[in-house]
């Protein structure tokens, strides 16, 4: 198949159903990845990469990235973030590049999956052993990490699950977005006052490295570990947080019905 025009790419990889997704389209890929991502998709489909291997590389970035910033210092931390940079573009690039090719499959969307559970996860668990100072397999740190990424991966779970149960339940796949929404009055004011302040985001990989960075710099000035040991415990108390809220939400919402 000869190579795409960037027109072609763009009009292919990035329809305006895809950018709108409220939940799936991060707003890092809004704001500046996809502006930039379909170069990055072109230099890949005239190199003959196919959509799942550029998931692959996306895997890696993320893996690569939460070993990095196990290490202390400021410039892993530089290095993490440019690493979760290169993770969303070929998050961005790998759908791009599968539907100008026509080459969309259910391994590619469950490798997807996969990539944001490993690279989300080993951020948190790199943050653990960072904040520790040393690599080790003990800590109260390291065990921080370790279970701030479990708790982060359950909430990923929740979302997820839900589209195991609809189709279990012969449910249609997809439900608009007024779904979302608690029936329950209180349950949707929490909501919306969630999002507003987007919480949440703190365990996500573009805002954590960012925040690790930001924690490494306040480190480099003021010595110690302390911003970055802060970090980590707000994400394990919002990670533990968001379990319930997030179950909650889902349960009261129209989303299993």
């Amino acid at each position: 198949m000869p190579g795409p025009s960037l027109a072609e790419l763009r009009a292919a990889g990035q329809p305006q159903a895809v950018i709108d997704r409220l939940n799936d389209e991060h707003w890092a890929g809004r704001l500046y990845m996809r502006k930039f991502s379909p170069r990055a998709t072109w230099v890949f489909a005239r190199l003959g990469w196919s959509p799942n291997g550029v998931t692959v590389a996306f895997i890696v970035c993320g893996i690569a990235a939460g070993v990095v910033v196990a290490f202390g210092g400021l410039l892993t931390a530089v290095a993490a973030a440019i690493l979760i940079q290169a993770y969303l573009l070929f998050d961005c690039s790998d759908g791009e590049l599968a539907r100008w090719s026509q080459r969309t499959s259910a391994t590619g969307i469950y490798l997807d999956g996969i990539g944001h559970y490993l690279g989300e996860s080993a951020l948190l668990v790199g943050l653990g052993l960072r904040a520790q100072g040393e690599l080790t397999i003990s800590g109260r740190y390291v065990t921080a990490g370790l279970a701030a990424a479990l708790l982060a991966m359950l909430v990923k779970a929740e979302t997820d699950n839900v589209v195991v149960a609809r189709a279990k339940a012969g449910l249609p796949g997809g439900h608009d977005d007024d779904a979302l929404q608690p029936q329950s009055s209180g349950l949707a004011l929490a909501r919306r006052v969630a999002s507003l302040l987007r919480v949440h985001r703190i365990t996500h990989a573009v805002e954590l490295s960012l925040l690790i960075l930001l924690a490494a710099i306040v480190d480099a000035v003021r010595g110690g570990l302390t911003a970055t040991r802060l970090l980590l415990l707000a994400c394990l108390v919002v990670s533990a947080l968001m379990v319930v809220a997030h179950l909650a939400a889902i349960v009261a919402s129209r989303r299993l019905r």
